[in-house]
């Protein structure tokens, strides 16, 4: 590891990933972790208070997903290096993410070598994607169509939806019946593991499918 002294922030809801993850870097005489909050907006305000060089978030956080956390984040203090820990293995979430410029993406399923070796990567100037995830994007790749959670049908109705309209309104829009709505409404809350419009706008943001 660099002799390189990194100030490190981490950012997890769940105090036992957090912990473990702070024992690993404890242990490294050249990182020193700073800070700790369990979402979003203590974060944010942490930030502004503290000489932060690494951020390490996980993806779901309470207040807000790891993707607006790492756009404020980087919008506010561009020179701070970002690693995204996930459960999500979705090369969409893995895909959006990237595209804002972190520098790190790891699994929790990952070894903690890993995260050490994604650190390490990150001193030295370069991105590191864990051999998950690599594997992940090179699938999608070969296998694009598989990328694609949602029909374009039920694409269409999550835009709808997204405009507040009732079933009703949804049916009457798309000349088909409310009860095919309610089906289709049904699949994309199972597919997408919602259980509240919210949650189901959260993810097609994350997704790209609202803009």
């Amino acid at each position: 590891m660099s002799t390189k002294k990194l100030n490190v922030f981490l950012t997890d809801d769940h105090a036992i990933l957090m912990d473990g993850v702070k024992t690993i870097l404890d242990k490294q005489s050249n990182l020193t972790v700073v800070g700790t909050a369990e979402n979003a907006e203590k974060t944010i305000e942490q930030l502004e208070n503290q000489e932060v060089d690494l951020l390490i978030t996980d993806f779901n956080l309470p207040d807000m997903d790891g993707l607006q956390l790492v756009k404020k984040v980087k919008m506010a203090h561009p020179q701070i290096k970002i690693i995204v820990l996930s459960m999500h293995d979705e090369s969409r979430i893995v895909r959006s993410i990237l595209k804002e410029g972190v520098e790190g993406y790891l699994l929790k399923s990952d070894s903690h070598y890993e995260l050490l070796k994604a650190i390490e990567c990150i001193v030295a100037g370069e991105i590191f994607l864990s051999k998950q995830v690599n594997q992940i994007i090179v699938n999608a790749l070969k296998y694009p169509d598989e990328d694609r959670l949602l029909t374009d049908r039920e694409r269409e109705i999550v835009k709808l939806i997204a405009e507040d309209l009732s079933n009703k309104q949804i049916a009457q829009h798309l000349f088909i019946s409310e009860r095919t709505v309610e089906t289709h409404r049904k699949n994309i809350l199972k597919k997408t593991g919602t259980n509240t419009a919210v949650g189901l706008l959260k993810f097609a943001y994350a997704n790209g499918i609202l803009t």
